[in-house]
């Protein structure tokens, strides 16, 4: 496990063995939704609470360490925050994976059209995975 005991504190956050826990799993998932992180966490942390790591997500996507990933009809999952970017998700297994857009270009040309400051930019994309379409064609 790594010590993001300095990235905590850059964002004002105390470095708690479940939050150190926590960043290690998301991490390492890459994108987890909330059951599956507490499932992990019971097994180190029995006594854990569900409403204990909703607070501690929570927590950190106030201080911009995590970013809540939406996705329609789906579970929300939680990533460490990083650059610019949007989402693929496949509609048939669930995999969801990051992929480099120019969302700056995007956001400028809504603005112009519609009169909003865009302040921020969400974007999933759905769809069927290659091993996903292969499966189909089989």
């Amino acid at each position: 496990m790594k010590d993001y005991r300095e990235v905590l504190k850059s964002y004002n956050l105390k470095a708690t063995p479940q939050r150190m826990y926590m960043i290690d799993e998301i991490e390492k998932s890459g994108h987890i939704d909330i059951d599956n992180l507490y499932e992990s966490l019971k097994n180190i942390f029995p006594y854990i609470s569900l409403a204990t790591v909703y607070k501690n997500i929570n927590s950190m996507i106030d201080n911009g360490f995590l970013t809540e990933v939406k996705i329609p009809k789906h579970k929300a999952r939680y990533e460490l925050s990083k650059d610019s970017h949007a989402h693929l998700f496949c509609t048939k297994c669930g995999k969801l994976e990051d992929v480099k857009i120019d969302d700056a270009w995007i956001s400028n040309n809504i603005s112009k059209e519609s009169g909003y400051n865009i302040t921020n930019t969400l974007i999933t994309f759905e769809g069927v995975c290659p091993p996903c379409q292969k499966k189909e064609s089989r």
